[in-house]
């Protein structure tokens, strides 16, 4: 059997969204290694039990900067002092083990992948009001409530830009918009350009003509 390339998602949401629990859900409920989530490089120290190559590819500002002119990601973005990066080299030869790759990133950042990267399915996760999503916010006990109005500000703007992507789940009840998340990642697994390189053996034998 011949091994089809994996497909990329990008998925964006706000801020208390849902879109890591979601993300982590999916991947629990498929643990054979047939999808995972893209480590990011970033020129940050790491922080107490985080791994390299496991939480993120830790690199040093030079190397990064040489990346960066060498067109070595697909995005980066400098956020405060430090600078974040999504590797092409990692995720490339991540889906061409037939591996789906989801890259959990912001609508700027989603932009800059879809011009590298035109075949990614792109998914958009917004909550069902902003009532609820700052609800959210708050029970995570750690804001105040001056970086909670920012963060509610920041999470509007980034709703706005909804419309540039493919898909758009509402995260109003959890079980409901996994399922859907999973049907839509499923659904691209069966296109036909994929099938056909997949199964091209079982398909020549299944059209072969013995007479």
């Amino acid at each position: 059997m011949t091994t089809a390339d994996g497909n990329l998602f990008i998925i964006a949401a706000p801020s208390g969204a849902g879109k890591s629990s979601l993300i982590r859900a999916l991947l629990a409920r498929h643990n054979d290694g047939s999808m995972q989530v893209s480590v990011s490089c970033t020129t940050r120290a790491p922080r107490p039990g985080e791994v390299d190559g496991e939480h993120y590819h830790f690199l040093d500002v030079d190397t990064f900067r040489t990346k960066i002119e060498e067109n070595a990601f697909y995005e980066w973005a400098k956020v405060f002092d430090n600078y974040y990066g999504t590797s092409r080299q990692v995720i490339e030869h991540t889906l061409k083990q037939g591996i789906d790759v989801f890259l959990d990133i912001d609508w700027q950042g989603a932009r800059q992948v879809r011009e590298a990267y035109p075949a990614a399915h792109s998914i958009f996760i917004v909550p069902p009001s902003l009532e609820l999503l700052e609800q959210r916010l708050r029970s995570r006990g750690q804001d105040s409530d001056e970086v909670i109005r920012g963060r509610m500000a920041k999470a509007q703007a980034e709703m706005s830009h909804y419309h540039e992507f493919d898909y758009l789940l509402v995260n109003d009840d959890f079980d409901a918009t996994l399922l859907n998340f999973e049907h839509i990642v499923l659904a691209q697994r069966q296109r036909m350009a994929l099938q056909q390189t997949r199964h091209a053996t079982k398909l020549k034998d299944l059209l072969a003509n013995d007479g």
